[in-house]
């Protein structure tokens, strides 16, 4: 009885074993057999803003490809290959290839939401609040911020992907050029060394009077001078060596100082690009001034800040709105000039509108 147990219960065990191998390669037979009979695509975008994806595009693209999917065996199908081809596109942030039961392949795709549009320097594309930039698809619409005038950002005008991912990368070129050049002050640094034991070296010679071979004083004096004029010449040989070694290093040094101001003027220029980011953002979220600002015209001065005009719906006027600073308080100085001068004097009274300076609104016709 004692062993009758433990049997009953390992042939249970081994039954319900066999049953998993067995449904599981049933299955697998099935699936094997089981063609996609159709193709679902959706996607997750948001209609308020327009589109920058279709199925029709999705559809497309595939049959480019030449990826098999209706009437392909479901265990053909390249799903890898499927997600890869869609998300090479710059556009798009997620996609998910899977085929459901009954033979039905389905695609979801998930673009990305971009918060402005660059029509800057030559550039198209659009850039998501984290600060991924794409070139905009052909025929897409959506209905964002546009920035327009002679701004150039911190990345070439072809460029798809995160900007702080480029300029890290960017940076990090700066800092093998520095280390590259570095490196290149050790051959200076040791002819600088052998230049100063050579002449350590020569500065301690000295001349003894050979008395053993009846040397005269005469004859000793004129040793004597000759190795004080070739001490003079050595001596002015070994400061035109120093000076020469010192201006290569120096040179070095301003190549590196060169390379370190790039960084930093590209960091600099990528924190404007950011706080361009985030005035849109500003815009975008007050309900009164999305609806006011028409455009954005974004420019670099010579000292290389970025500063904005507005185009305000209200009037004729530009709103000469500077440095991306103090927004929230240029704003509602702005605001109140509305209520309390243009309200009063008349929105084609004038020409501009110049909020730069604190605490001040200058205006001209």
């Amino acid at each position: 009885m004692r062993l009758l147990r433990p049997v009953i219960l390992g042939l249970l065990w081994a039954a319900v074993a066999a049953y998993i191998l067995w449904a599981g390669l049933s299955a697998r037979r099935d699936r094997s057999a089981q063609r996609v009979r159709s193709l679902e695509i959706e996607i997750v975008d948001s209609t308020s803003q327009g589109y920058l994806v279709t199925g029709a595009q999705v559809r497309r693209w595939i049959s480019q490809s030449g990826i098999g999917t209706v009437g392909t065996a479901v265990e053909e199908v390249d799903l890898t290959g499927l997600e890869r081809l869609i998300a090479r596109n710059g556009f798009v942030e997620e996609v998910a290839a899977y085929v459901r039961g009954g033979g039905e392949l389905h695609l979801r795709i998930t673009p990305r939401e971009p918060l402005l549009r660059l029509l800057t320097d030559g550039r198209n594309a659009y850039v998501t609040r984290e600060g991924y930039v794409f070139g905009a698809p052909r025929a897409s619409s959506l209905y964002v911020p546009v920035v327009t005038g002679s701004y150039r950002p911190p990345f070439p005008a072809d460029y798809t992907g995160d900007v702080r991912a480029y300029i890290d990368r960017r940076k990090q070129e700066f800092d093998e050029r520095i280390a590259e050049l570095e490196r290149s002050k050790y051959p200076v640094y040791r002819r600088e060394q052998a230049n100063d034991r050579a002449y350590r070296e020569f500065r301690r010679k000295r001349i003894k009077r050979r008395w053993w071979k009846g040397e005269s004083a005469e004859m000793f004096d004129k040793r004597v001078k000759a190795l004080q004029d070739e001490k003079a010449e050595e001596r002015r040989r070994y400061r035109y060596r120093s000076r020469q070694l010192t201006a290569e290093l120096d040179r070095i040094a301003s190549q590196q100082e060169a390379e370190r101001m790039k960084q930093k003027k590209l960091e600099k220029s990528y924190e404007d690009f950011m706080k361009l980011l985030t005035f849109v953002e500003t815009v975008e979220e007050d309900d009164f001034w999305r609806s006011e600002v028409v455009q954005i015209a974004a420019y670099t001065t010579p000292s290389g800040a970025l500063e904005v005009n507005l185009t305000p719906r209200s009037g004729g006027f530009t709103i000469l709105f500077g440095r991306l600073e103090e927004v929230d308080l240029k704003f509602d100085k702005l605001l109140r000039f509305y209520r309390n001068g243009l309200s009063t004097l008349g929105w084609g009274t004038y020409r501009t509108i110049d909020i730069r300076y604190r605490n001040q609104v200058v205006c001209k016709k």
